[in-house]
């Protein structure tokens, strides 16, 4: 019984647990990308 319910949250979190790193991956990338437009505009501006 119990495994039976390990097993199901498992195969019910699987899916979330993905969508959350795929959440994550995305805000890191745009993040970075957003950074790296931030630090070229000062540094153009400065120039």
């Amino acid at each position: 019984m119990v495994a039976a319910v390990i097993v199901a949250a498992l195969f019910l979190l699987g899916p979330l647990v993905g969508f959350v790193f795929t959440l994550l991956k995305w805000v890191l990338i745009l993040g970075a990308a957003a950074l790296g437009v931030v630090l070229l505009t000062k540094w153009f501006a400065r120039t």
